[in-house]
């Protein structure tokens, strides 16, 4: 193969060897296939394609110091699937099939995983589809998880670095009570418009005030949002945020810190008091906070004075890292090595 230029991978997708497969048929899952085709087949009136009955994960492996490669926190996206499979109504694949996969997937495609230190992980996407032809909207008798790989780099170019975020009030990413605890594709669909107008604008993403009320920050498009002020974490409590991994393993690393930890609604004049703050997931890890540009209230809360990540998100960042790269000890169990 081309040798791959790892210190410069952009975060997109990149052909490797291998996909991994399982079909649910007549109440059934069946056993793992493996494929090196990048198609699908599928009928043209399969309900992901009418009714959005699509859903989809985020995780990453990461090869250690050791050689050793490690998936970082593989349960939980397996119980985030299920719980999104419960809310959109598809079969919900059982978590010990979810981890065959993922562990055949990576294995399969081990000469793709990036050399320690060089920035750059394997993303692995696992994909669950209604494939059932229905015409009515009502839920597919059929269903196809797949799950493939690709090396990725940093998230933003820059790196771990703090950037402008801004407020859209024209826009609703999910409503309360809606679709936007689970992780479906519509949500990130829902969010296109507004993130093509805040890149447009100069800004690393956009952020939503909650629906209801336009008055607390839910979340960016594709991020959880927290904040830190006298030695609190704190993070919104909203009925419409995607329950974010990376940001349920910020809330234990800054436990472990001594800092207390507060989820709660977050009101937008709140942005004046934090002395840090940062947007987390899956892709980028944190990505620092410089300021919130409010334009359509003509405010702006800067947050990073010097234009720099803060002491604590610096610390977070690099102790999470660490643990997903085996050069912290993994005291809470999250990571699985690849055997």
């Amino acid at each position: 193969m081309k040798e791959i230029d790892w210190a410069n991978l952009s975060f997109g997708y990149m052909k490797t060897d291998y996909n991994v497969r399982i079909n649910f048929r007549e109440g059934a899952w069946g056993e793992l296939e493996i494929s090196s085709s990048e198609q699908v087949n599928l009928h043209m009136a399969a309900t992901c394609l009418h009714y959005g009955q699509e859903a989809f994960e985020g995780l990453k492996a990461f090869r250690g110091k050791d050689g050793k490669v490690r998936i970082f926190r593989l349960e939980e996206n397996a119980a985030r699937l299920q719980s999104t499979c419960r809310g959109i109504m598809m079969a919900e694949l059982p978590t010990e099939r979810f981890k065959e996969a993922v562990l055949k997937a990576v294995k399969m495609n081990e000469r793709f995983i990036p050399p320690y230190e060089s920035g750059a992980s394997l993303y692995i996407r696992p994909l669950l589809i209604g494939t059932g032809a229905q015409v009515g909207v009502r839920p597919s008798n059929e269903y196809m998880f797949l799950i493939f790989v690709t090396p990725v780099g940093p998230y933003f170019k820059g790196g771990f670095a703090a950037t402008p975020y801004v407020i859209t009030r024209k826009y609703d990413r999910a409503a309360p009570l809606g679709t936007g605890i689970y992780k479906i594709g519509g949500n990130y669909a829902a969010s296109l418009r507004a993130s093509h107008e805040a890149h447009a604008a100069g800004y690393s993403a956009e952020f939503y005030l909650d629906a209801k009320e336009k008055k607390y920050i839910d979340e960016c498009g594709a991020a959880n949002f927290f904040g830190i002020k006298d030695n609190t974490y704190i993070t919104p409590l909203s009925s419409s945020i995607l329950p974010s991994i990376t940001n349920k393993s910020l809330m234990q690393l800054a436990e472990d810190m001594g800092m207390k930890v507060e989820r709660r609604p977050v009101a937008e004049e709140e942005l004046t008091t934090f002395e840090e703050a940062g947007a987390c997931g899956t892709a980028a890890v944190i990505s620092p906070i410089e300021r919130i540009d409010d334009p359509e209230n003509g405010h702006s809360y800067v947050i990073a004075k010097d234009g720099k990540p803060g002491p604590i998100c610096t610390k977070l960042y690099n102790k999470l890292r660490g643990i997903q790269y085996g050069d912290e000890p993994d005291t809470h169990g999250w990571v699985t090595i690849v055997e």
